[in-house]
């Protein structure tokens, strides 16, 4: 009996740890399309905030394509 139970416990740990990398590879996925409204969003209120309007507009000029592009192996953008 003891085995069959530890068995059990295993299947629903894997299935927890499948349920847990789906929803994770979803939200990089749902990142990944709405980046630009993002970090449009996020810039606007940045700026609200009392941020820095030229940082925030160097940041809009680039799209999320471009700047993954320009990213050096240390993961710094130029």
């Amino acid at each position: 009996m003891k085995k069959n139970l530890r068995r059990k416990s295993g299947q629903a740990m894997t299935e927890y740890i499948i349920i847990v990398a789906v929803v994770a590879l979803a939200a990089l996925a749902i990142f990944a399309i709405f980046s630009d409204t993002l970090r449009a969003k996020l810039g606007g209120a940045v700026e609200e905030l009392g941020g820095d309007t030229a940082a925030k507009d160097a940041a809009l000029d680039q799209g999320s394509q471009d700047y993954l592009k320009n990213l050096d192996q240390d993961g710094a953008g130029n």
